[in-house]
């Protein structure tokens, strides 16, 4: 299976792309570029910061949380005004890398060297107006993502080639214990970058140098790979008005004149569309406030799925049988390529606690 491109800008590091429901627009960032762009049907926008910026979440149809090196900004996106969220303290040479909302209104966000210093790295949780730091000595954390029955969030280390899982507190969304291997890739050379996880409980891991995302089962096992046009495939995102679309972002970072002579269409970001999902829309990375808004509300994100199931009535029999004698049934529609499975009961519907 192959993708195709999505959107012609080309992006020195392009990663972090966000699907928003409400907008069905997709955004995604160039790091280098310190830059936020989207792109809407035939219609594409840019958004430049002082500062390297890498992931957002969506508070409401016009306003994006923002992760940068100092700070997570609010981003109106018709007015174009920002103002700080929370900061960030992550140390002096290092930027945001990877991030996500988690299921119960927090967001993780990565650290890292801007020249990749070994162990120079951590991820953080932003929740109920608080910045705390989880995990440290990861020098480039990548594959942030949670499984759907909010058992585990995930992560990567790049330069090791490991994808670890962390067992998380069903109250809180708080780590418990220590995290564990969920895939060691170093053994076959290959470097996991983002990632995201579908109602299965399946990864979908973009895995940088390979050009492909590649899909593994909760037990680890390879199911399957979409391959994209450019070999440093960076982070996936699911979309489109069913979500039933696959999204990829990539980057020209570490290739050289041949290289990308070869590939020349590396940074851009590229697509393959799905079957029809089993799930409804999806609210994910959504950033809402706990209390009602106003003037000092902590703001928190929700990536839960409302996925009602839809429905219809066919005959049991089509054929043989008069119309009149068809005795009629429900039947769930097919589960969708990219998204197979029904998320848990728990998932279906946006966080409204406090709203």
């Amino acid at each position: 299976m192959s993708a195709h491109i999505f959107d012609d800008r080309s992006c020195f590091l392009g990663e972090g792309p966000l699907w928003h429901p409400q907008r069905e627009q997709l955004f995604w960032f160039d790091i280098i570029g310190r830059t936020l762009l989207t792109r809407k049907g035939g219609d594409t926008g840019a958004w430049t910061f002082d500062d390297m910026v890498s992931a957002a979440g969506w508070i409401d149809r016009d306003n994006l949380l923002v992760a940068g090196e100092t700070a997570l900004l609010k981003l109106n996106i018709e007015t174009r005004e920002r103002e700080i969220v929370a900061a960030l303290d992550i140390g002096e040479g290092l930027r945001t890398n990877d991030g996500r909302a988690d299921p119960w209104g927090g967001f993780w966000i990565s650290s890292m060297g801007k020249k990749s210093e070994k162990d120079a790295g951590a991820i953080y949780r932003f929740y109920r107006g608080e910045v705390t730091k989880l995990f440290s000595s990861i020098t480039i954390p990548n594959a942030i993502c949670f499984s759907p029955d909010r058992a585990y969030g995930h992560f990567a280390d790049t330069s090791r080639g490991f994808v670890k899982r962390v067992r998380l507190d069903s109250e809180t969304g708080v780590p418990v214990g220590e995290p564990e291997i969920y895939l060691d890739l170093a053994g076959e050379g290959l470097n996991p970058d983002g990632a995201v996880i579908d109602a299965a409980g399946n990864m979908w891991l973009a895995q940088w140098g390979a050009g492909r995302v590649a899909v593994y089962d909760p037990s680890g096992a390879l199911l399957k790979a979409v391959s994209v046009g450019a070999p440093h495939s960076s982070c996936p995102a699911f979309g489109g008005a069913d979500f039933s679309t696959l999204y990829c972002t990539t980057a020209r970072e570490g290739l050289d004149a041949e290289a990308l002579a070869a590939h020349p269409d590396s940074g851009k970001v590229f697509f393959r569309r799905g079957r029809r999902p089993r799930t409804g829309r999806a609210c994910g990375n959504r950033l809402i406030s706990k209390q009602k808004r106003g003037a000092g509300a902590p703001l928190h994100i929700t990536d839960r799925t409302p996925t009602g199931v839809r429905r219809r009535l066919l005959p049991e029999r089509r054929h043989k049988v008069p119309r009149h004698q068809c005795r009629w049934r429900p039947y769930r529609q097919s589960t969708g390529r990219w998204s197979p499975g029904q998320p848990p009961s728990s998932a279906r519907f946006p966080l409204r606690r406090g709203l």
